[in-house]
């Protein structure tokens, strides 16, 4: 199966071709605010709002043989430690290699701006089309990996 985190994830669209494409089961997780898609191999759940409803259902549901698309690193850790693949909406993948210092890394970019509150944020770098073009291939070879 497939767990996307959809609370603005720029990948949805690409996310249900490529389930399509193999037959598999694909969940929009979110707090609300989605269109339900008339593909009935994806099914649109819809979290009680909160913080962090959406990570904690696919949390409690993925495991090996599932890939799950997220931004949100906290999640990616929960669903890394279930044997899950893991990757973002840009393609880059989440290991138990690497998952240690991205939380390290998202942990010391908030010290950093809860120390600075006055300083400008940028947002992050705007989304392109190469970032698609990575996510589509990262998750082809995620679902293959898994079937594995």
């Amino acid at each position: 199966m497939i767990y996307v985190d959809a609370d603005a994830c720029p990948v949805k669209a690409e996310a249900e071709r490529v389930a399509t494409r193999h037959g598999l089961k694909m969940f929009l997780v979110s707090n609300g605010g989605l269109r339900p898609p008339a593909n009935p191999l994806v099914e649109t759940v819809i979290v009680a709002s909160g913080a962090d409803e959406a990570d904690k259902w696919i949390a409690e549901r993925c495991g090996p043989g599932d890939v799950v698309v997220t931004g949100d690193v906290p999640l990616a850790a929960k669903c890394v430690a279930t044997g899950a693949r893991v990757l973002r909406h840009n393609g880059e993948i989440f290991t138990q290699a690497n998952i240690g210092g991205q939380l390290a890394m998202r942990d010391l970019m908030a010290d950093l701006r809860a120390a600075s509150p006055l300083a400008q944020g940028g947002g992050g770098k705007p989304f392109t089309k190469a970032d698609r073009s990575r996510f589509l291939d990262a998750l082809e070879r995620e679902i293959r990996a898994a079937r594995r």
